[in-house]
């Protein structure tokens, strides 16, 4: 039998070798396989390599090569990638040879930009079909409307511009689009990676993320600031857990300064989250042993309402784990599930959710791993996406 299309895998896996992002690429490319393509994964960047063990980033790229490699293995695909450290001035590269690397990039069948990682290259450039997927709605939009011309002739490089944000191509996105074109796709997930977890051995409903990234996509639109963070909606909800009577465990760098306004008071437990972020494993089995997901969503998504759903909330729901969070639209996108996925503007609404969960934890686990499946399957997922390219 004949290899599907040849698909190539843009992303950073290496230069950012953390749990989320490692799951996150692993998603991809599996499910790329699982489409039935010929799946090849890239990493041609400037950016300088981080490693989590020293936390340092430096122009040393064996640990990135190290990482790329062994997710590979992992998925039955040794040897199919290639590194191109072009933040070196002599250059560098790991697996493929760096001829053969550039040479796939020209002319595989499809590239799929993930994050949109890669800035343009003449490789790129030259690419059949350069597909740029978007995990963060709202910035890119906002830079264009205001007439910033390096983003818009990045995105017109892409012959395909497909987003996390349901709403973004839609009136229910109150930022003007013009001629760029863009198609809602879903954060895939390989639910056999996560499925089969079982009763939760915590009581409590946990959540992993970053406090304060504030400074990195922050953006102002029509007199409005719109913050790239979680941390000022996690203060809005800080009193949920009290309220609602159930525990909630944060794994995040909470600075000292906001745990001193009482978050432990207020039924929340703070966690470190160093070990999960640089053990994929032990990510996997904190989401898993958790009761569900009870977090909040980033200022951006939720204001600019553009239907945003986190990949790790999908993880969440893979595992059967329930997840209550903050909505941004996503509730319209998916038919507004009755059970598994609950989504809450205010914070009645967020208690009130919480405490829908706990009254009846059988069935909304197993709703969430059956809405998992039905929206953000992997396979399903990436079907749809190569199928709208016309690449399936």
């Amino acid at each position: 039998m004949s290899a599907g299309p040849r698909v190539v895998v843009l992303g950073f896996m290496g230069a950012c070798p953390i749990a989320g992002v490692l799951w996150q690429h692993l998603h991809f490319i599996e499910a790329v396989k699982r489409a039935g393509c010929d799946v090849w994964y890239v990493e041609d960047t400037a950016r300088y390599p981080y490693d989590p063990e020293t936390f340092d980033s430096c122009g040393d790229y064996r640990y990135a090569a190290r990482t790329i490699a062994t997710m590979m293995e992992r998925l039955d695909l040794t040897g199919k990638w290639g590194y191109v450290a072009r933040h070196l001035d002599e250059g560098g590269s790991a697996g493929l040879p760096l001829t053969a690397t550039l040479a796939l990039l020209r002319e595989a069948d499809a590239l799929l930009n993930v994050c949109g990682s890669h800035e343009m290259t003449p490789e790129l450039a030259e690419a059949r079909c350069l597909i740029y997927v978007e995990s963060d709605p709202g910035v890119e939009q906002i830079k264009v409307a205001k007439g910033e011309q390096k983003t818009r002739e990045f995105l017109k490089q892409h012959d395909w511009l497909f987003t996390f944000g349901e709403w973004v191509p839609t009136p229910e996105f109150p930022v003007p689009v013009g001629d760029m074109v863009w198609h809602p796709t879903r954060q895939p997930v390989v639910v056999d990676f996560w499925a089969g977890a079982g009763t939760p051995t915590r009581d409590a409903h946990t959540t992993i993320a970053n406090w304060s990234t504030s400074g990195l996509k922050d953006i102002e639109w029509e007199g409005e600031h719109y913050l790239w963070s979680k941390s000022l909606e996690f203060l809005k909800f800080q009193s949920v857990p009290r309220l609602a009577g159930v525990p909630v465990e944060m794994a995040c760098d909470v600075k000292p300064e906001e745990t001193a306004r009482g978050f432990e008071a207020d039924g929340w437990r703070l966690v470190s989250p160093h070990g999960l972020s640089i053990g994929m494993e032990r990510y996997r089995d904190y989401i898993r042993s958790s009761r569900g997901e009870f977090t909040v969503a980033k200022d951006q998504y939720v204001r600019l309402r553009t239907g945003w759903f986190s990949d790790r909330s999908a993880c969440y729901l893979a595992a059967g784990r329930p997840v209550v969070t903050q909505e941004t639209g996503f509730s319209a996108a998916l038919g507004n599930p009755l059970a598994g996925l609950l989504g809450f503007t205010t914070v009645n609404e967020a208690v009130e959710r919480l405490r829908e969960v706990e009254a009846d934890y059988a069935r909304h686990s197993a709703a969430a791993e059956e809405i998992a499946r039905e929206f953000f399957e992997g396979e399903k997922v990436l079907r749809a996406l190569l199928g709208r390219v016309g690449i399936l």
